[in-house]
């Protein structure tokens, strides 16, 4: 087996939150100076403008959101709306099979979480490699039954 990565780690793709903070941003600038160069516009309209930019920025902040993160308490996983801490012992199983969007973790309960943090989108490899991780750092945490 390789050898564990050093508690805590976030687990995050990188890229895709680089590229969709960069197009927020973008997107944001772009607007802005549209509402500023447009002649005629009253005050309300330049607004709107600028805060539908805001706007598109914010929902895209929102899809960069999503991270795993492993420590010694165990995995904490935030999507995009949401965040749940899960024990070590709840992990059943991390699940990341070809043509999935993102690692799913199979839990004690019998349910099953999206783990957004960890997809294959724009880096497969790494998405892999995170995956591996992820399924090493829960089975040596795990008790043995």
């Amino acid at each position: 087996m390789s050898e564990l990565p050093a508690l805590p780690v976030t687990f995050r793709p990188s890229r895709t939150r680089v590229v969709l903070l960069s197009a927020g941003a973008a997107i944001f600038v772009v607007l802005t100076v549209i509402s500023l160069l447009i002649p005629g516009l009253s005050p309300g309209e330049r607004i709107s403008f600028i805060f539908t930019g805001a706007l598109l920025f914010g929902v895209l902040m929102l899809l960069s959101r999503p991270k795993v993160v492993a420590d010694e308490s165990g995995v904490t996983v935030v999507n995009i709306a949401t965040s749940r801490h899960l024990a070590w012992a709840e992990i059943v199983q991390v699940n990341l099979r070809p043509g999935d969007p993102w690692v799913f973790l199979n839990l004690s309960d019998g349910t099953s979480l999206p783990a957004m943090g960890i997809q294959p989108g724009i880096a497969k490899q790494r998405a892999i490699s995170d995956a591996r991780a992820l399924r090493a750092l829960a089975d040596a945490h795990t008790p043995q039954g």
